[in-house]
């Protein structure tokens, strides 16, 4: 008797669910939500400060390089702290998935001050805000996109290279940028990415940066964003008209505010990450035993360059950094590819493998760096 497959019923039924009614359907629901339950953000005043306030103490960063940390109330014990790129802000980052989170616990995001950048006083805000949660019995999870990926590597990196723990129900790592090498080849004469070409007045600048740089720099972003924005068939499943409105005006007013000194400590804070392959050592792997889920798009070449040594660790060696370790790109069969962490215009073909991830975690349990 033959043997029947399921696989192109479901290959099927998938393809179904990528198109409408589903997707208005989906968006229906979280457009009435948003509706009459709106956004509720309130700022988060820390109850443990020892870590931020040792920083500023010693010197080592100002008090305007402080990110503001907003918290929104959610409805389970797992709380989501988002550390966001270098644009938009966290807030305007996860503008879909908000309420994906706030199912599992409090949401917490990070937005990185327009004016300056510390990575010490980053990571310092960062100890503090885990053990806060920590000692309340509600271990978090770290959803991080792209940049926010190289800050939430380097936090991990120096925790276990300080000897401390660093407990935490999960890591989400959205394409990770966690060096300069990912997006500009020192080998190279050129960038061979859009954003290296963006970044690169900034990686040999000491001192000022002359204003040229920075209105290129801003009109890349915006490009790179209004590229994504191009797709109104899309955009018209994902948001009303005034929510579109909103999330462009919050992304172009982060990408105008950030200063020239802004831009330039946030290129320096990535310039003195370390690369994941430049501590393949056993003294200090694994970074966490965590679970955690590192997802790539499909069509990464806007922004990583192909050489990336954060991409080549963690695919080759995944495991070695996060023993309960899973790995995905992140495409669509339709419509235009999935861009570099496009948590806004692919958010449902992020949503599976995030969903899953959650969906294993255990509420209240933290894993702590080994």
């Amino acid at each position: 008797m033959p043997v029947l497959s399921l696989a192109p019923a479901v290959s099927l039924l998938a393809a179904f669910q990528r198109v409408s009614p589903v997707r208005p359907l989906r968006t229906l629901l979280r457009t009435t939500g948003e509706k009459f339950n709106p956004p509720r953000l309130h700022a988060h005043a820390p109850s443990v400060r020892r870590a931020q306030d040792a920083v500023v103490g010693r010197g080592d960063a100002g008090l305007h390089q402080f990110a503001t940390v907003l918290r929104e109330a959610g409805r389970g014990r797992t709380p989501t702290i988002v550390l966001g790129g270098f644009v938009p802000d966290s807030t305007e980052q996860v503008f879909l998935l908000r309420r994906f989170f706030l199912r599992f616990g409090d949401l917490y995001y990070l937005n990185y001050p327009r004016h300056g950048f510390s990575l010490d006083l980053i990571c310092a805000q960062l100890d503090d805000l885990v053990e806060e949660l920590t000692a309340a019995g509600r271990p978090p999870v770290i959803f991080s996109v792209s940049f926010g990926g190289g800050v939430l590597l380097e936090w991990l990196r120096r925790a276990k290279a300080a000897g401390r723990s660093a407990p935490l129900a999960g890591a989400v790592l959205v394409s990770p940028v966690a060096c300069v090498d990912d997006i500009v080849d020192p080998a190279r004469p050129k960038p061979a990415t859009l954003l290296g070409r963006a970044l690169k007045p900034y990686l040999g600048a000491a001192g000022a940066i002359r204003e040229e740089a920075v209105e290129k720099s801003r009109t890349i972003f915006t490009r790179m964003f209004e590229a994504g924005a191009q797709n109104k068939a899309t955009l018209r499943m994902l948001m009303t008209r005034a929510e579109l409105a909103r999330l462009y005006e919050g992304v172009m007013g982060t990408i105008r505010g950030i200063t020239a000194d802004g831009a330039r400590e946030r290129v320096q804070a990535l310039r003195q990450m370390l690369a994941p392959t430049a501590y393949f050592s056993q003294a200090l792997l694994p970074l966490t035993e965590a679970p955690a889920l590192v997802l790539y798009a499909e069509k990464e070449d806007a922004v990583l360059d192909p050489g990336s040594p954060t991409r080549f660790g963690l695919e080759t060696a995944g495991r070695a950094y996060f023993p309960q370790h899973r790995m995905q790109t992140v495409s669509t069969p339709f419509g235009t590819p999935v861009q570099h962490a496009s948590l806004i215009f692919h958010v449902f073909d992020f949503l599976p493998p995030i969903t899953a991830f959650y969906q294993r975690l255990k509420p209240g349990r933290a894993n702590a760096a080994a």
